[in-house]
């Protein structure tokens, strides 16, 4: 089993930490997050490593969004206000304002569809897409396809508050 998992770590790596990395927004959480998964596969040994390592890698995702959230919270009732934001460069603040817009089109998405694209993204088949969301494998593609133009109409919305997602 090791030399079976060293194989997929060196063919799903770098998919896997692009996934999280759309779950997180943080690429060095998103690396210790695909490691920690690696580390759970070792211990567990699945038979489907590579599906078995983006449920579980969505999962510690999902945990970790939770556990955030909860920090923030606590965070906020402690300060009383918000602190200060420190100036970065034009081209910093504008490639930011570039991903809030991606973050906030893909949180516009239903949760189905911004699951499909997500995984889609990070490399794995209709198949693999279908296993992991419990679609039917032929409504894979047509719902890649709408989950495009909705992120599409999402992002070209903006911040005017439009719901597309159920488009």
């Amino acid at each position: 089993m090791p030399d079976d998992l060293a194989e997929v770590y060196r063919t799903t790596y770098r998919a896997l930490v692009r996934f999280l990395y759309r779950k997180v927004w943080d690429p060095d959480r998103a690396e210790d997050l695909a490691q920690e998964a690696f580390a759970r596969a070792l211990v567990h040994q699945p038979e489907n490593a590579r599906g078995w390592l983006f449920v579980v890698a969505a999962n510690m995702a999902r945990d970790e969004a939770r556990r955030a959230a909860r920090e923030r919270r606590h965070l906020t009732l402690l300060k009383g206000e918000p602190g200060a934001v420190s100036r970065a460069p034009d081209e910093e603040l504008e490639q930011q304002a570039e991903q809030a817009k991606v973050r906030a089109a893909l949180e516009l998405l239903t949760p189905r569809d911004r699951e499909v694209l997500l995984l889609w993204d990070a490399g794995m088949s209709y198949g693999e897409i279908a296993a992991q969301t419990g679609l039917a494998r032929g409504a894979i593609g047509t719902t890649l396809a709408r989950a495009r133009r909705r992120l599409v109409e999402a992002y070209d919305a903006g911040s005017e508050g439009i719901d597309v997602a159920r488009g």
